[in-house]
């Protein structure tokens, strides 16, 4: 693998790779306050799920836009190296999001903006700021392995 400082191609590789990591945060936020507001679904569940449909987005995206040139390997190889990298993300992503929640629920309580809109409760507000916090640092994650495994095929 080149160098990702120094390698233009590769920062472009990881520009690409964070826009579809930014589609697939909007479909997590959107799925993960769908579940928690209109089916009153756990917090930490709806979570699971939410990253479950943004990682299929993002197979999607990274396969076929990040790194097109990589499908010398068979698709089913390089969907189980995918899901497993994203099976570990789910782990360090959920205790992360279960810490980080009613924390970030109880200072949202103390800050005056929360009154602004309605929809903007320090419960809203800690959901979603742990799973901001939880996808920012997954993401890295899945960047750095998923280049030195999934796709490591491409120059």
């Amino acid at each position: 693998m080149t160098n990702f400082i120094t390698d233009p191609t590769e920062r472009t590789r990881f520009i690409k790779f964070a826009i579809v990591g930014s589609i697939g945060a909007l479909v997590d936020f959107a799925v993960f306050n769908i579940l928690t507001k209109f089916l009153a679904l756990n917090p930490v569940l709806a979570s699971v799920i939410s990253f479950a449909v943004a990682v299929s987005n993002n197979f999607i995206w990274n396969r076929y836009w990040t790194y097109p040139d990589s499908r010398s390997k068979p698709l089913t190889n390089q969907l189980g190296s995918f899901g497993l990298i994203n099976l570990i993300g789910i782990a360090i992503r959920t205790p992360v999001f279960a810490l980080l929640d009613g924390p970030l629920e109880i200072l949202f309580e103390k800050l005056p903006f929360t009154q602004l809109f309605d929809f903007m409760t320090p419960i809203f507000l800690g959901h979603n700021g742990a799973l901001a916090i939880a996808i920012i640092l997954v993401m890295f994650w899945n960047y750095f392995v998923n280049r030195f495994w999934t796709y490591n095929d491409i120059e």
